[in-house]
């Protein structure tokens, strides 16, 4: 009985032995969310990542400015001591297009749903490049701040029919808890295009209603992504409807295919 329980002890060692070895060779992938939105809209993703063995990191995007919430990023990614996968969504995209640039540990960028800006370019004017947007009717009248600037919020009715593909209950949950954008940050310019020696991997939905389809593919050409997948009747809010089509392009991204 002893001589089975210690077999069965030291079985046990050496399989987590292994499996810490295996989650070593993988890169860190680190998920920053959009505005709106928190980083709970990563949950099926992490759960896909974590049983793949990665080590995921998944911060709170300050949703202040361009710059502010690339500098918050740019601190972590100098702070995780492994190669990392940096993955946008939406508003996100800008994010990383910025606060991987000079990061040597960032071997991959993965825009999902997101914007990729070249410099100079604003979020504005990326959703409004071609036709189908419907976010601007959505918004709520700005809430302005002691310091005079002013948050965005999507008004809680209709924040579910923009992303038509999440549970309804869902969708209800996040219209409540979500998080605002300052208005700035949509108008302010991109200083730094990372996927320009970065290599990038894309995914959206046709049926986004939040950055046009076309918008997606136009930044995804230019950025000669590595690979594009584009999901048919999938809404913005990809990662969430399709968490483990994300997951494994994220996979893909990790080992450079």
């Amino acid at each position: 009985m002893r001589r089975s329980l210690l077999r069965a002890a030291l079985f046990a060692t050496a399989a987590l032995s292994t499996a810490a070895a295996f989650a070593a060779d993988k890169p860190t992938v680190v998920l920053v969310h959009g505005a709106f939105a928190d980083a709970s809209s990563w949950n099926g993703v992490i759960e896909q990542l974590h049983k793949d063995g990665f080590t995921v990191v998944a911060p709170a995007n300050p949703l202040r400015s361009v710059k502010t919430d690339a500098a918050y990023i740019a601190d972590l990614l100098a702070s995780i001591k492994a190669p990392v996968v940096l993955v946008g969504h939406s508003y996100g995209g800008s994010v990383i297009t910025e606060a991987a640039e000079g990061r040597d540990n960032v071997k991959a960028l993965v825009y999902v749903s997101a914007l990729s800006p070249d410099v100079g370019e604003t979020a504005g004017q990326l959703v409004g490049k071609f036709p189908g947007s419907t976010l601007g009717p959505a918004l709520a009248p700005p809430v302005t701040l002691s310091n005079g600037d002013k948050d965005l919020y999507v008004q809680q009715d209709k924040y579910p029919a923009l992303f038509p593909d999440v549970p309804l209950k869902r969708a209800t949950v996040m219209a409540a808890e979500q998080r605002p954008i300052a208005a700035a940050a949509f108008d302010e310019a991109e200083t730094a295009a990372a996927w320009k020696h970065i290599p990038s991997w894309h995914i959206y939905g046709t049926a986004d209603q939040g950055i046009p389809p076309e918008s997606l593919k136009f930044m995804a050409d230019r950025a000669k992504s590595k690979k594009t997948v584009v999901i048919k009747g999938a809404s913005h809010l990809v990662m969430i409807s399709h968490p483990k089509e994300v997951a494994s392009l994220i996979e893909v991204a990790a080992k450079g295919d």
